[in-house]
């Protein structure tokens, strides 16, 4: 059985999700962990998931604000067997746990790195700030030109070209050169045949092939050598570093809203849970039985019956009447 983990705290408009397949999956803000969740009340190494049979347990890491199954805090270092379904706290962030067959995640290295990267985003964006990936020209005849890169998938061209999204004037430099595509918070790299080449920290970019742009990577174009900005990065990596956040004592974080079609976690009413309907129940008036309506489709039946006969015996002693009358 697979490990799912969804994040349902954010801004974003779908929740994050990772699948698992390993004996052990460690929960922080901290760069080396598995799942990276960038609140500064999550600590560096807060909790850890571990397999044990066929079973999984959650394991608090001694966190500062602790991790709780639905409302119960755990204990440091004591494990707590999971149930297909959970809801996990750590810190201020909701994780729903779900334990299923399922395939994992296949680069879960660079899907954590999305989603931390993603929940960044989100709360900026909730604050009102937008922070776009830019590429700037560092050196050469262009030097201090930019380029924003601000559409997802979507392709940018540098080149000679004066149509080209970033014109240079650099003799080497063919007239559509490289291509830039924006892919979550990835930056890749083409080189579309360039006549003398692109170089990326040093390394010569094979013809045709996408290359991850890291920001410490300088680009060179002949005599232009340009360099990626991403203060999204720079944000994940001040929260990763900075130090934890202590929640107050009275601070409550509502849990999230169950969505899915499986049993409610943890911390829902254990009467609920067992009826496995909805959160909030629903008075519902009361259909009449198979039985009962077909009794009283009979008895609506007989009555009509009973009726016609009762007319037919009149019309018969009227008859009777009228004739002896005459």
């Amino acid at each position: 059985m697979a490990l799912t983990v969804v994040v349902r705290s954010g801004d974003g408009p779908t929740p994050s999700t990772i699948t698992f397949d390993a004996p052990r999956i460690v929960i922080g803000r901290g760069e080396g962990c598995e799942i990276r969740l960038p609140d500064p009340s999550v600590s560096h190494r807060h909790a850890s998931i571990r397999q044990r049979g066929n079973d999984y347990v959650v394991v608090d890491e001694g966190s500062s604000n602790g991790t709780f199954v639905g409302p119960v805090r755990l204990s440091p270092q004591a494990p707590r067997v999971l149930r297909p379904t959970d809801l996990v706290r750590v810190g201020r962030v909701w994780l729903e746990l779900r334990i299923e067959q399922a395939l994992p995640t296949a680069n879960p290295q660079a899907t954590t790195r999305e989603i931390a990267l993603a929940l960044v985003a989100g709360a900026l964006g909730a604050q009102g700030q937008v922070l776009v990936a830019r590429v700037v020209v560092e050196s050469g005849a262009d030097r201090g030109r930019e380029l924003a890169l601000s559409d997802f998938e979507r392709t940018y061209v540098i080149g000679r070209a004066p149509e080209t999204d970033l014109p240079i004037t650099d003799g080497d430099a063919s007239r559509r050169h490289v291509e830039l595509t924006r892919r979550g918070q990835h930056i890749a790299v083409r080189d579309l045949g360039s006549k003398n080449g692109t170089l990326l920290d040093d390394q010569r970019l094979e013809s045709g092939k996408e290359t991850p742009w890291l920001p410490s990577a300088r680009l060179v174009i002949g005599e232009t050598r340009l360099r990626l900005e991403d203060p999204l990065l720079a944000a994940l990596e001040e929260l990763e570093s900075a130090a934890d956040e202590t929640m107050a004592p009275d601070e409550s974080v509502e849990p999230p809203p169950v969505t899915s079609d499986a049993a409610p976690p943890v911390g829902v009413e254990a009467s609920t849970r067992a009826r496995g309907g909805p959160l909030v129940e629903v008075p519902l008036a009361e259909a009449p039985a198979p039985e009962r309506a077909a009794t009283r489709s009979r008895t609506v039946d007989v009555l009509v019956a009973v009726f016609g006969l009762v007319v037919l015996t009149l019309s018969l002693l009227g008859l009777t009447w009228v004739l002896r009358s005459n």
